[in-house]
């Protein structure tokens, strides 16, 4: 038997919850997806989710949400997160903090599939050991669940690459977020685990990572606090479709998209 998984690149704001209501039902049906993740961090005007917006994306299809560092920014998550093992955060969070950090759950087709985030420390809060936590949760999963998807919310790439290597063989994915742009290196490791360094973001692409292009440009040239503005428009919706081998828990299959695709009007001088 085989899983067929979509993965859906950090949802920002109302702009990036729009693309989701209208592309997602399509997506599982071309890929006949039995489990779908998205990572909802950004949800609520760029920080955070809160439970009308986590149901939504449940009866649209999303099995579990994923979520990172700025699940803290917003007070109405943090009940939430403790609340519905649905919504994880990074499991590498120090002990105390609300939430969990993977869930397991059945796949259409019957199978039981781990979800588990992780979040990355260079660049970002140094908070416990990821490489250290992801090997703690595989071990405690390595009989409740063959197929695992991990999202690794981390700044820095070589991080991200070094997670893919550390966890090749072990894990069915490891799927990269919170740069918010998709690379271009999805691959399936010599092992079976299927990696990319970053799905990408869904929401405005008429922004900095989904911020107004004002706001973003006033931080960085007068290198003062300046109030957060969501972008609202070029919206398009980034993920990774996988095709897994439910009984190995191996990777057969990773495909990136981004609809609608970029015109290579965009990058082409007349």
């Amino acid at each position: 038997m085989k899983n067929s998984i979509l993965f859906i690149g950090d949802i920002v704001g109302e702009p990036g919850l729009n693309a989701v209501k209208e592309h997602l039902s399509n997506l599982i049906e071309k890929y006949e997806a039995d489990f779908v993740v998205a990572n909802g961090e950004n949800v609520t005007n760029g920080k955070g989710i809160t439970k009308d917006e986590a149901e939504e994306l449940f009866k649209l299809g999303v099995d579990v949400i994923t979520t990172g560092n700025h699940i803290w920014d917003n007070w109405h998550s943090r009940p939430l997160i403790a609340q519905d093992d649905r919504i994880i955060r990074p499991n590498n969070y120090p002990q105390g903090n609300p939430g969990r950090g993977y869930k397991i759950s059945q796949s259409k087709k019957g199978n039981q599939i781990a979800v588990v985030q992780i979040q990355g420390r260079s660049f970002m809060y140094p908070i416990d050991c990821p490489f250290k936590s992801i090997d703690y949760v595989i071990n405690f999963l390595q009989n409740k669940a063959k197929v695992i998807i991990v999202d690794f919310h981390a700044e820095a790439t070589a991080e991200k690459i070094a997670m893919g290597w550390h966890t090749d063989g072990r894990i069915s994915a490891l799927l990269g977020t919170h740069t918010h742009i998709q690379t271009a290196d999805a691959c399936l490791l010599p092992n079976g685990t299927a990696y990319i360094t970053d799905v990408g973001m869904t929401g405005p692409y008429d922004s900095v990572l989904g911020l107004d292009k004002s706001v973003a440009l006033k931080r960085f040239t007068l290198q003062t606090a300046h109030k957060y503005k969501l972008a609202e428009n070029d919206v398009h919706l980034c993920g990774v479709h996988l095709l897994i081998d439910s009984d190995t828990g191996q990777a057969l299959k990773i495909s990136s998209f981004i609809i609608p695709e970029f015109e290579k009007s965009i990058y082409e001088k007349s």
